[in-house]
């Protein structure tokens, strides 16, 4: 921020992210992190530390003089240029919208959380210097601006219109929503597959905040049909989504499976923020549901107990998660991951004027100084069964206390007032409603009684995953650190990837058990502590001492998270398939030194795309990247073992011919004539010896005049 505002910088700069094209992007996470504790806690040296980064940023827009402020690399040529309608600029840097999205939400926080007028000061003045930038942007110039990820620029100004009352926020926050995204929703149609899911999340929660704000039923609609088809269709048991950042094909779960990239965190960070804005518009169960899955199974399990975040949380059988380190890694999930965990307590109640909801539960003490009551909840859930509301109020009132009743809950659920039973009278929200006066010392206990079940993947393939109550179990099967490099990650700029082996899936525990079983009644070793005993379930007998414990207390250590299953008569027939396709992958992935997944949005960052005329695509499930210009990739061979790149086509085009290069070095010209049959084709080209000694090889398509539909490229052993 100091540098780009020309100031003398205090110290120099971080690493990795932070000077990598995402300079900056941490600040407004902390600025957020600080609020939440400084809210939660009351602590003066979350105000103090506050105080010191807004002074600063104070400064720093001062120096800038027209309202800006922020730490983009480059950025004053990026805005510059699109002041005057010219995206060329910003089409060369990561992403500068999302970049700045970081430092509006964290003054937001701020502002909201604490009332710190300076922040307030600071985000007017940048709104006001975001609104005067687009003036020029027609609304089709707009739309292609948002082809590149931009966070949540339109939610943070429907925030901003909120907070002052002027309507040309609003306005702003419309035209930054994304029309490619918003207008299949507003027909309720899933086109997300395929798609960087983080890119879209934001979005939505943008689109719920405007339509909250302009009171627009269709915008609400389509936020709302949103977050069902992800909950519902692209969601895991731990509530997160995606596989190499991109929303998975929901009849098809296999690249999940097989990847080492599997479900990311800051998708749940977004998912949960989406999922609150529902709530607050419109009050259902089934949002604190799934609110409380994802804290409890995917947040939670994402920081380690002696610090460090987890990016990726990988479901392939016994992989591993990578840690970042203090200091040395600037992920995006290091950023949401400060956040994450100040704010446990900001749903566990809400009201309206009459109610009070009861929607998580936590021991907290709430303190409601309008009604002049504090509710204090006692409870060690989810290793109790229970959870007790001691009510204080000076003076008896009447109040509406509505508890949800979860999704989750045993046929013996109940609530119970000064120990007497209460008839259960439920909302249509999915809230149990208690309408009396309350007296201080009331107590109010909730019986949350759990079961445990088993829940599959979305395509319903033979991998499952145990589930008690909403509390995801897992294995350790090993805690060999060996087997897993770079389990703390050093700040390079593929350490949040677990890239040791994967293990052979066919290697791992399997369980055989009935076609038709759901509930399952697991063998407890210490039901207070929640660990159970598998070895009824587990085929193998080296496996039979495995336990299930909580998810989120796995660490520093490969597991089972879902387990392939089958029954004792197709057992056999099982074993010979993951066998062969086992063998295959495996071969695969040892002779394979790097790879690209063209069309996907980061792995062509993480791999330093360039490209001139050419676009990505989708077809079967699958990205791709075509055109009639060329488009490159920075693979490593770091080991110089490589001697030829391989990259998957569709046999069925027709009419191609493309040059591919590697180091300025003509590899070959390929001509698809679409005789190859209605199937995905991987062809090799070995490496000239001239290339074999390079650290480093970019990979070069070129049409000539069209390049081929080009789903995946390695480079190989």
């Amino acid at each position: 921020f100091l540098q780009d505002a020309g100031i003398k910088p205090v110290k120099p700069k971080y690493g990795n992210w932070e000077s990598d094209g995402l300079d900056g992007h941490t600040l407004g996470h902390y600025l957020s992190a600080l609020a939440q504790m400084q809210a939660t806690s009351k602590q003066p040296v979350y105000a103090q530390r506050m105080e010191y980064v807004l002074e600063w940023l104070e400064k720093c827009q001062q120096a800038n003089g027209n309202g800006y402020v922020d730490g983009v690399p480059g950025g004053k040529a990026v805005w510059a240029g699109i002041a005057q309608a010219d995206l060329t600029e910003m089409n060369k840097r990561w992403v500068p919208w999302y970049n700045i999205h970081k430092t509006y939400a964290g003054l937001i926080d701020a502002w909201r959380l604490t009332g710190n007028e300076k922040a307030k000061r600071i985000l007017i003045s940048l709104s006001e210097w975001a609104y005067r930038l687009t003036q020029n942007l027609s609304d089709e110039k707009m739309q292609q601006m948002l082809d590149m990820e931009y966070g949540g620029m339109n939610e943070a100004f429907a925030d901003v219109a909120a907070i002052t009352g002027d309507q040309r926020f609003l306005y702003l926050a419309n035209r930054f929503s994304h029309r490619r995204l918003l207008n299949p929703l507003l027909q309720q149609k899933d086109s997300l597959t395929g798609l960087h899911a983080n890119t879209q999340i934001p979005k939505v929660i943008g689109f719920i905040r405007y339509a909250t704000q302009a009171n627009d039923a269709q915008w609400a609609r389509a936020a709302d049909f949103f977050w069902n088809t992800v909950v519902s269709h692209r969601t895991i048991s731990i509530g997160g989504n995606s596989v190499r950042e991109h929303f998975n094909a929901p009849n098809d779960y296999s690249p999940m499976v097989d990847s080492r990239e599997g479900p990311e965190n800051c998708n749940s960070y977004n998912m949960l923020k989406l999922t609150k804005q529902l709530f607050l518009d419109k009050p259902a169960a089934k949002y604190m549901d799934y609110y409380e899955r994802t804290i409890y199974n995917h947040i939670l399990s994402s920081q380690h107990p002696q610090g460090g975040f987890v990016y990726f949380t990988p479901i392939h059988p016994q992989h591993y998660r990578v840690y970042s380190q203090p200091q040395e890694t600037f992920w995006c999930c290091v950023g949401t991951g400060i956040e994450n965990h100040g704010k446990y307590g900001e749903l566990i109640y809400s009201h309206n004027d009459q109610s009070l909801y009861v929607n998580l539960f936590i021991p907290s003490k709430l303190h409601w100084s309008q009604k002049r009551v504090e509710v204090t909840q006692t409870t060690r859930f989810p290793y109790e069964e229970a959870s007790t509301l001691t009510i204080n109020t000076p003076n008896p009132q009447a109040l509406v206390i509505k508890i949800r009743k979860p999704g989750w809950a045993g046929k013996q659920f109940g609530v119970v007032v000064n120990g007497k039973p209460q008839p259960l009278t439920m909302g249509s929200d999915g809230y149990v409603l208690i309408n009396r006066v309350w007296k201080n010392g009331d107590v109010i206990k909730v019986l949350l009684p759990m079961v445990t079940t088993l829940e599959n993947l979305p395509d319903n393939s033979n991998y499952t995953s145990f589930v008690h109550g909403p509390i995801v179990l897992a294995a350790v099967t090993s805690t060999d650190t060996s087997t897993m490099p770079g389990l703390r990650a050093v700040g390079s700029r593929w350490g949040h990837i677990a890239g040791g082996p994967l293990w052979p899936v066919n290697q791992a525990p399997l369980l055989v058990m009935p076609a038709s079983t759901k509930q399952m009644k697991l063998k407890p070793i210490n039901k207070q502590k929640l660990i159970f005993s598998v070895a009824d379930l587990v085929y193998q007998p080296a496996f039979k001492n495995l336990t299930l414990v909580p998810f989120y207390q796995v660490h520093d250590a490969r597991y089972m998270l879902y387990w392939p299953y089958t029954t004792r008569q197709q057992l056999p027939a099982l074993q010979k398939r993951m066998k062969e396709e086992e063998a295959a992958k495996q071969q695969l992935e040892m002779a394979t030194i790097d790879k690209v997944y063209p069309g996907e949005q980061q792995p062509e960052a993480d791999h330093f795309m360039k490209q001139e005329g050419t676009r990505p695509g989708f077809f079967r499930e699958k990205r791709y990247r075509t055109g009639n210009g060329w488009f490159s990739y920075q693979l490593r061979n770091a080991g110089k073992e490589a001697r030829s790149v391989s990259f998957v086509y569709y046999g069925l085009e027709n009419g191609k011919t493309f040059n591919i290069w590697a180091n300025n070095t003509l590899l070959a010209t390929i001509q698809l004539q679409g005789n190859e049959g209605a199937q995905f084709i991987t062809k090799r080209i070995s490496l000239p010896e001239a290339l074999l000694q390079e650290a480093e090889l970019t990979i070069k398509f070129e049409g000539k005049p069209t390049i081929g539909s080009i789903y995946e490229l390695r480079l190989l052993k």
